[in-house]
């Protein structure tokens, strides 16, 4: 859910619950993930990390990345820049 667009960034949340299944695909912008709740694993084709409260995550534009194994109801902040659809994939 988005609640913050402007044209240089958009500010949303987005939640994945316990045992969930993360389809998004890469986005045309820059993105954070701040977590604020859950636990989880992020996975990029370079790395992956075990994310929980706290944990912040940087995400290139267009990189492939995916939330799996969600074995708390997952709860992120997300900043994307520039904002969210601004760019072409």
């Amino acid at each position: 859910m988005e609640h913050l667009k402007v044209p240089d960034l958009s500010v949303g949340t987005y939640c994945i619950p316990a045992g969930g299944v993360d389809q998004q695909s890469p986005h045309g912008e820059d993105e954070v993930y701040v977590v604020t709740a859950g636990r989880a694993r992020i996975v990029t084709p370079d790395a992956e990390a075990e994310v929980g409260p706290g944990s912040v995550v940087f995400v290139p534009a267009g990189e492939e990345h995916r939330f799996v194994d969600v074995t708390e109801d997952l709860a992120l902040l997300v900043v994307f820049g520039p904002a969210y659809g601004s760019r072409a994939k």
